[in-house]
């Protein structure tokens, strides 16, 4: 999985390697479905404080589009979080709905 990291945040490059690990960790079983991810951290008004650490995520996901999700929080590891929580669950309900249906069960005659 390749993991693109963007900020214009002064902290971005210190990080860097805490977000890769932490995408990677939470996509290791969908890494087959999500070849790409792009985190992008944004501080919304800047340092005045309040809630206003932003991230968004795109996922390029195969054969199912692309996947945007964002939070906003206090700080960058809810942020964080709370996005890729929400990206599971949404690539998990692309997924569902794109596999085929199982055929019900039939009753055994006895």
């Amino acid at each position: 999985m390749q993991v693109l990291f963007r900020t214009r945040d002064p902290e971005g490059p210190n990080m860097r390697d805490q977000v890769e690990r932490r995408v990677r960790f939470v996509f290791r079983r969908l890494g087959w479905q999500v070849p790409r991810a792009e985190v992008q951290l944004s501080d919304l008004n800047g340092p005045r404080g309040g809630r206003d650490k932003r991230c968004q995520l795109e996922l390029k996901t195969e054969g199912r589009g692309l996947v945007v999700v964002s939070s906003v929080a206090k700080d960058w590891r809810t942020a964080l979080d709370d996005a890729l929580a929400r990206a599971v669950r949404t690539v998990f309900r692309k997924l569902k709905r794109t596999s085929p249906a199982r055929a019900p069960r039939t009753a055994r005659l006895q």
